[in-house]
């Protein structure tokens, strides 16, 4: 078995921390190469998502003190898991298993060795999985729980609380090349590729600096996408809620002819309730045809700026 890993981090804006992280992550790959765990070849592979700070200028001064460490940078921001996806296609030229983690040092880098454990073991995946959150806000701890639990009820396969630590064999990175859409979901994607795979599980760390990158706004629509990436459900629910209030619009209406028209304020009520629910799906329907034209279109997902391993 060839043991080649290329560790894979997303980078945006991430100056304030991006220091420390590669002076941990060096310190961890060469331990790692010393110890026979990985070969000489292994590399530390930045993905810079058109930074508007300093991280791209980092990245390269690292690049010239230690070749262990390389990068990419996008010519254009294109999200978090544009980037990922965008460094894992980079090292799949390379790497004969990936490990992929943010820039933030939250993730443990220690149970690395675990990783690369199981993977010798036969695991095509392992997930790093999150022990507990109690670094997290009770709004950002419940929110996410509740996701969970309806993404699970759609029937879309994730793995609770993991986020984007996680291993993948060279067959996995062949695998997903044959993903094509715009809309990326890795955490909805990976689990569906199938293959072996368990889960480590360890605690999370606070942010080293800096604050994070994933607004509300990203997060609402990491969200989105991991639902209509994997399920037409919410059509499904949009035609039987529509189908309900016909019923239920119907059944008033008769009973206020009864009474000759003396409730027409419920009436009125009925109407707006149907036009706002009319409306929202009208919306729900309206995310999924713009997402069928994006895959319509099949512009690139992104463009490779500048990359060290060229150089």
């Amino acid at each position: 078995m060839n043991n080649t890993l290329y560790i894979v981090i997303p980078c945006y804006n991430e100056e304030k921390g991006l220091r420390e992280t590669i002076r941990r992550l060096f310190q961890k790959i060469r331990n790692l190469i010393d110890c026979g765990e990985i070969t000489d070849k292994s590399r530390i592979l930045f993905v810079d998502d058109c930074s508007k700070d300093s991280t791209w200028e980092i990245i390269c001064q690292a690049n010239r003190d230690n070749k262990l460490i390389t990068g990419i940078k996008l010519s254009h921001n294109r999200g978090q898991q544009i980037a990922i996806y965008a460094g894992l296609m980079e090292a799949n030229k390379y790497a004969d298993f990936v490990i992929t983690m943010d820039a933030d040092l939250q993730d443990d880098i220690e149970v690395m060795h675990r990783f690369i454990e199981e993977y010798k073991n036969g695991m095509d995946v392992v997930y790093g999985v999150r022990s507990i959150r109690d670094k997290d806000s009770f709004i950002k701890r419940s929110t996410a729980q509740c996701y969970y639990k309806i993404i699970n009820r759609l029937g879309i396969e994730i793995i609770y609380n993991h986020a984007e630590y996680r291993l993948m064999s060279k067959r996995v990175l062949n695998a997903l090349a044959n993903y094509h859409e715009s809309h990326l979901f890795l955490r909805g994607i990976i689990p569906d590729i199938g293959f072996n795979s368990s889960i480590i599980e360890y605690p999370r760390n606070e942010r080293f600096a800096g604050a994070t990158k994933y607004t509300p706004k990203k997060m609402i629509n990491l969200a989105l996408d991991g639902i209509t990436s994997f399920t037409d459900a919410p059509l499904k629910i949009a035609l039987v809620i529509g189908l309900i209030f016909v019923i239920v619009g119907i059944i008033a209406l008769i009973v206020d002819l009864f009474v000759h028209f003396q409730h027409l304020w419920t009436i009125f009520s009925l109407f707006l309730i149907l036009g706002g629910i009319n409306i929202f799906f009208v919306g729900v329907m309206g995310i999924y045809i713009g997402r069928i034209l994006d895959e319509a279109r099949q512009r690139p997902r992104y463009f490779v700026d500048q990359n060290l391993n060229n150089i």
